[in-house]
């Protein structure tokens, strides 16, 4: 049960706190268990605001996290739905995302993009055991549980990820413009490697302090 206010409310057994990200059709919320204190962030999604692909990736998010348990995927500790809205409860990341940590830091030392990169490549490699294609991974998709160069650092938001069997290829034009594989921008068919060239431009940010490109579509990143 969730009440009907934001800030103060009870969703399920964690009291909501302050809001901590946005999106389109999405709210997240900094909240705490009821009993045990524990930190969470908590995803409300207005269903009406979905239409039905917009529905399916919902649907196909929540099962890739039920289904992988790893230190570098965040991590889905429950699912509350009440009329209208569903609540992804998430682990909490203290640390932001990358995307901020490099805004706070500029570029970074190697041993710390050595470090990102690390934890980044341990995730991704879960996921292409479990044949899955995240197709939007960028800074602001990867987060930190602390905001020091010790962080552990968890690939987040599955909206656009697909199950992608080992000789299947992927055809839809999805992702952020500044870390898109050429492949997706030229309309072509791509496979997994498609995430491996978003983690090179992650890593040119890391240790430049700046992407690799620039522009607001794929249009003007050609």
């Amino acid at each position: 049960m969730a009440q009907p206010t934001g800030r103060g409310r009870v969703v399920g057994d964690y009291l909501v706190g302050r809001q901590i990200g946005s999106g389109s059709f999405s709210i997240v919320w900094h909240a705490r268990h009821r009993v045990h204190g524990t930190e969470v962030a908590i995803k409300e999604i207005v269903t009406s605001r979905l239409n039905k692909k917009l529905q399916d990736s919902l649907m196909s998010e929540i099962f890739i996290l039920k289904r992988i348990n790893h230190p570098n995927i965040i991590r889905l500790h429950d699912i509350i739905e009440v009329p209208g809205k569903i609540h992804l409860v998430l682990e909490y990341c203290k640390g932001g995302d990358l995307s901020m940590y490099v805004t706070r830091y500029g570029s970074v030392p190697e041993a710390t993009a050595k470090h990102f990169m690390q934890q980044l490549a341990a995730g991704l490699l879960v996921l292409r055991d479990n044949n899955l294609i995240h197709r939007d991974l960028k800074p602001q998709n990867l987060l930190l549980s602390t905001n020091d160069s010790n962080a552990v650092l968890k690939i987040a938001d599955f909206g656009f990820a697909r199950s992608l069997q080992p000789r299947g290829l992927a055809e839809t034009l999805c992702g952020s413009p500044l870390y898109m594989a050429p492949e997706i921008m030229q309309l072509q068919k791509y496979d997994a490697k498609a995430d491996l060239w978003s983690v090179g431009a992650i890593l040119f940010q890391l240790v430049t302090g700046k992407t690799p490109f620039t522009g607001n579509n794929q249009i003007q990143v050609k």
